[in-house]
C-alpha cells in the first residue's frame, strides 16, 4: 500500500475475502482538501440544476468569487471540469468519478460516526468533512466492513451499538456483561445436530 502512488491497486482484506479497489484519482488528479470541497460542491449543484455557475459555488461554499475562479481554473487544468470565464460549468467523466469518490468517503465516514460511534448527526457531518480529505481509502473501506460486520455478528448489531451509546452517555451499560452474553446466546439459532 503505497501512499506515493495513488494510481496503484490497493488490496484490502477482511478475513478470507479480498477486494481490489482501484483508486480513481490518478497522480494528475490528486486534489487538496479545498479542491475536493469544490469538486464535491460542483457535483451537488450540477445534480440539482444540470450545470453550475460561479455564483452557485460562492453561495454553497461561502467563499469569494476570486477563490472560486482560482479553484475552477485548477480543476479545469486537471481535466475534471469544463470551465471558461462567464460560462456554465460542467463536469468531465473523470471529474464525476473523483467527485463521487469524495462523496462516497464522506457518506461512509458520516454513517460510521453516527451508527457505530453514536455521534450526533451535526458532529458527524463536521467530522466527515474533515476526515474525508485525509483518511486513507483503506481505513474508510475497513470502517465500512466493520459496520457491515456489526450488522451480522450475533455479538454485535444494533444492541451492541446501543450499548456503546449508553456507555458514552452514562458511563455504564444498560445491562451487565453476563446479561448481554445470555441475550446473545438466546438469539443464536440452535445448531442442528
Amino acid at each position: 500500500m503505497t501512499q506515493d502512488r495513488p494510481d496503484c491497486i490497493v488490496k484490502l482484506s477482511c478475513k478470507k475475502t479480498i477486494q481490489t479497489v482501484k483508486n480513481p484519482m490518478k497522480d494528475s488528479h490528486t486534489l487538496s482538501a479545498s479542491l475536493e470541497d469544490y469538486i464535491e460542491a460542483i457535483y451537488h449543484i450540477i445534480s440539482a440544476k444540470g450545470v453550475a455557475r460561479g455564483k452557485d459555488i460562492c453561495s454553497r461554499l461561502k467563499v469569494s468569487g476570486a477563490s472560486v475562479t482560482e479553484a475552477l481554473r485548477a480543476l479545469s487544468k486537471k481535466g475534471l471540469i469544463n470551465y471558461a470565464p462567464y460560462e456554465v460549468i460542467t463536469m468531465t467523466d473523470e471529474g464525476r468519478i473523483v467527485a463521487e469518490d469524495v462523496i462516497r468517503r464522506h457518506n461512509a465516514l458520516k454513517k460510521f460516526f453516527i451508527e457505530v460511534l453514536a455521534v450526533d448527526s451535526a458532529t458527524a457531518e463536521i467530522g466527515a468533512c474533515r476526515f474525508e480529505h485525509t483518511a486513507p481509502a483503506e481505513i474508510i473501506e475497513q470502517m465500512v466492513n466493520f459496520s457491515k460486520f456489526l450488522d451480522i455478528c450475533p455479538r454485535g448489531g444494533k444492541e451492541l451499538i446501543q450499548g456503546f451509546a449508553d456507555f458514552c452517555a452514562r458511563g455504564k451499560t444498560r445491562v451487565s456483561c453476563d446479561e448481554c452474553v445470555s441475550q446473545c446466546l438466546e438469539n443464536i439459532p440452535a445448531r442442528s445436530s
